[in-house]
């Protein structure tokens, strides 16, 4: 019972509780490491913390149904204080949720979280690493149109290539609101209502939401894009034609 309790207290953020469960011997990975990612996913930090502490292993995957690695979770959901707190215990920033699947900087990418993708690259995260479909977390953020998070990931040693700027180009000369809502449109119930917003980006630029909302207005889903692709043209085209001494290192703003 008490494991059950520790997940539910994780789950919902409710640190002390899970301090008093620890303290009462309930072990921080049982029965399957559930409560760490329900944490992590849902971005509770202190109680994250509470279970590093007390001895719950950072890159266990979570074995419940459609769950995986805290930091993939985190990651993915843009939680950066729960990111920086697995790791701090020694989260391994690259490994994947499963051979040829993403690790977290892929997660950050696909979902424009650039806080969250410049403290993994700052840790140590493999800008170039490649998922089993051959994408990268350039070619992911090139397709988001999120031009501060190609910077992030080019000033970490991104390799500028074809395919990044493949896609961005793809996006650049298209309708990005009719975009999101012929994505959007993918997923709709069938009665449902597509409504789309502008909102700012994390990092700054112009991204585009399309909200799913069934007939009595619960949001069932959302797509989104930015709007930075021509930006990310001209960032990529640049890198492309600089010659090899012109790039800068790793860390630098030239990138390479």
């Amino acid at each position: 019972m008490s494991d059950e309790e520790l997940r539910s207290a994780a789950m919902t953020g409710q640190a002390e509780e899970v301090g008093r469960l620890l303290a009462a011997g309930t072990p921080p990975d049982a029965p399957d490491g559930t409560a760490l990612y329900l944490a992590a996913v849902q971005g509770h930090a202190e109680v994250v913390r509470k279970l590093l502490a007390a001895g719950a292993d950072p890159d266990r995957e979570s074995e419940g149904d459609g769950e995986g690695l805290p930091l993939c979770a985190a990651a993915c959901w843009g939680h950066l204080d729960t990111v920086n707190a697995l790791l701090d215990a020694g989260a391994d920033p690259d490994r994947p949720e499963a051979p040829g699947a993403m690790p977290a900087l892929h997660w950050a990418a696909a979902n424009d979280r650039v806080a969250v993708a410049r403290a993994l690259l700052g840790r140590g995260a493999d800008p170039g690493l490649r998922d089993s479909a051959g994408n990268t977390p350039l070619s992911r953020a090139a397709e988001r149109g999120s031009a501060a998070l190609v910077q992030a990931l080019l000033d970490h040693g991104a390799t500028p290539a074809a395919r990044p700027l493949e896609l961005a180009r793809r996006y650049a000369g298209r309708d990005i609101e009719a975009e999101v809502r012929a994505r959007a449109g993918q997923l709709a119930p069938e009665g449902a209502r597509i409504v789309v917003r502008r909102e700012r980006a994390e990092g700054g630029g112009v991204r585009v939401v399309a909200e799913v909302r069934d007939s009595e207005g619960r949001l069932r889903s959302e797509t989104c894009l930015g709007t930075g692709h021509a930006e990310i043209v001209r960032l990529l085209q640049a890198r492309l034609n600089a010659g090899p001494g012109e790039r800068g290192s790793p860390g630098m703003s030239a990138g390479a």
